[in-house]
């Protein structure tokens, strides 16, 4: 399978002590030690409060930018903490883009627990969505790739599913026409995370601890968001999940049945680039597994 997207620039402890000694000194002398290195950024932590926040390539550019702008309202809008970005870094003759400074959140990435143990929170990520998704303000950031009708990824997920790339493509295409059947949004644009997966999920003392990344945070359908009843939970947690939201914001089924296509959109991305990176190739294979195996499997059939 084809690996993660390249680094551009590599991403070192070195150049993040060099970025702070020239632009905020009162950091230069923090321990540092790298904790994340994802398809978009390196996340670098700086002593016990802070974590540096660097894109690895050009295209996570707007991604920085775009947290930069969301954050502080989104932050008003939910009680599980999110990132507060504290300072925001210039690009260098050494270093070319924007990059951001972060107050550090407790907890360890979900895909470390097991997905039986989170139905446990499950009922609070419900919860979490629902805050989040009211209707965002015109300046909320755009995003192609997200939010956006299912048609619109249809070209993507087909190249992926014949790319040979991506396991039980027979049945996930099988499964992919049905999806695309379902009926659009109609209801205002709202708030989307956009990237909501077990890495991006802290849990602490078994409970949700924080929502983290959002690069790719947008505005559209919130099915966008609702895919990782599939990516984050089997199929208890996802009963837990799917039953608190719908009792919170009264959505219909349609929404589920988009939620099950993103789900698909994401899990065969996920299978296509991660060959070197096994959590998010875990992240992905679970997802086609619950999409295609679990007992609900067959409610989308």
């Amino acid at each position: 399978m084809p690996d993660m997207p390249p680094a551009e620039v590599e991403i070192t402890t070195d150049l993040a002590r060099r970025l702070l000694t020239d632009q905020f000194p009162e950091l230069a002398t923090a321990f540092l030690h790298t904790v994340a290195n994802g398809w978009d950024n390196v996340m670098i932590r700086a002593g016990e409060h802070f974590v540096l926040r660097l894109p690895r390539r050009a295209a996570a550019v707007d991604l920085v930018r775009h947290e930069q702008l969301s954050l502080p309202a989104i932050r008003r809008l939910v009680r599980v903490p999110v990132p507060s970005p504290r300072l925001a870094g210039e690009p260098t003759d050494y270093y070319p883009w924007p990059w951001s400074v972060l107050r550090w959140l407790p907890g360890h990435p979900a895909i470390g627990q097991a997905v039986a143990a989170r139905w446990f929170w499950a009922a609070g990520l419900a919860d979490f969505l629902a805050d989040l998704h009211v209707p965002a303000p015109d300046w909320a950031p755009p995003n192609p790739v997200r939010g956006v009708p299912l048609a619109a990824r249809d070209a993507a997920v087909t190249r992926r599913l014949a790319s040979g790339h991506v396991p039980r493509s027979d049945e996930l295409s099988a499964l992919w026409r049905t999806l695309l059947a379902a009926p659009v949004h109609a209801g205002p644009p709202v708030w989307l995370h956009g990237d909501l997966h077990p890495l991006n999920l802290l849990v602490e003392r078994g409970r949700l601890s924080a929502v983290v990344d959002f690069g790719d945070v947008t505005s559209g359908d919130p099915a966008t968001d609702l895919a990782t009843a599939w990516l984050t939970f089997d199929g208890a947690g996802r009963a837990e999940f799917v039953v608190r939201y719908s009792l919170r914001t009264g959505v219909d089924d349609a929404v589920w049945a988009r939620a099950r296509g993103w789900a698909l959109v994401l899990a065969t991305a996920l299978a296509e680039h991660s060959d070197d990176n096994a959590e998010l190739a875990a992240i992905g294979t679970h997802a086609i597994t619950e999409l295609l195996d679990a007992p609900d499997a067959n409610l989308a059939r």
